[in-house]
């Protein structure tokens, strides 16, 4: 899943990147209000991460402005202004999760990891298809009862792959989707990863669509 962090603080935005990394999202990184409308009016993301206190121009008119635009994203806001009316504005204005600073790295990624379950229309925390059940909180794929070792980056292929089962992501799409920005991608990288998947889950689990992309078998 690929995050946009909007952080004007140079610390605070590192930590956030590095840990959200390990949990296996690709983070995209800008350090002010109006980079970030300019980003998210050309790119796709799964989710925002906004801060209010930002130079050049202010999280809420930046939330403002891409709920304006139609724009559906989940936006979760990290900001130290704790008070109520801070909070009632935010949400109002169209945040859909509000966390103050400072928090906690494992609450934030359970934060977003529920609003992406939001966003797909799920409410249970586990992805069950064809006897693969994916957990997402603790990083664990099970195939009838046996727990399948994964690296991270056929993980989050696997969990892209199993949100809208036998929708067809194309090899763009998913390099866009797994990769941020600066990050180094073999020009194989995606077939390397649907090959080890392949070889650990069921050489027809997930199928190719000649000239198109990638799907996981229907059910």
């Amino acid at each position: 899943m690929r995050l946009l962090l909007v952080e004007d603080d140079a610390m605070i935005g590192e930590a956030i990147r590095a840990g959200l990394r390990r949990e296996g999202f690709a983070v995209d990184w800008v350090y002010d209000g109006e980079s970030a409308s300019q980003v998210l009016r050309t790119e796709e993301f799964d989710l925002l991460l906004l801060d209010l206190g930002l130079p050049r121009k202010g999280g809420l008119q930046v939330l403002t402005d891409t709920r304006a635009r139609g724009q559906e994203l989940p936006v979760l806001i990290i900001t130290a202004r704790d008070a109520v009316c801070d909070r009632i504005q935010g949400l109002d204005a169209g945040a859909d999760d509000y966390l103050v600073k400072p928090f906690d790295l494992d609450e934030l990624a359970a934060r977003i990891r529920a609003l992406l379950r939001r966003k797909s229309g799920r409410i249970a925390p586990l992805v069950e298809h064809l006897g693969v059940i994916l957990d997402a909180a603790a990083h664990r794929v099970m195939r009838d009862g046996r727990e399948i070792a994964l690296s991270p980056r056929e993980f989050a292929l696997l969990q892209l792959l199993m949100e809208r089962p036998g929708t067809i992501l194309s090899r763009a799409r998913i390099e866009e989707r797994l990769y941020g920005w600066g990050e180094e991608v073999e020009s194989n990288a995606v077939e390397v990863h649907i090959h080890g998947l392949r070889r650990k889950l069921g050489a027809d689990y997930i199928l190719n669509v000649r000239g198109v992309g990638y799907r996981v078998r229907p059910a």
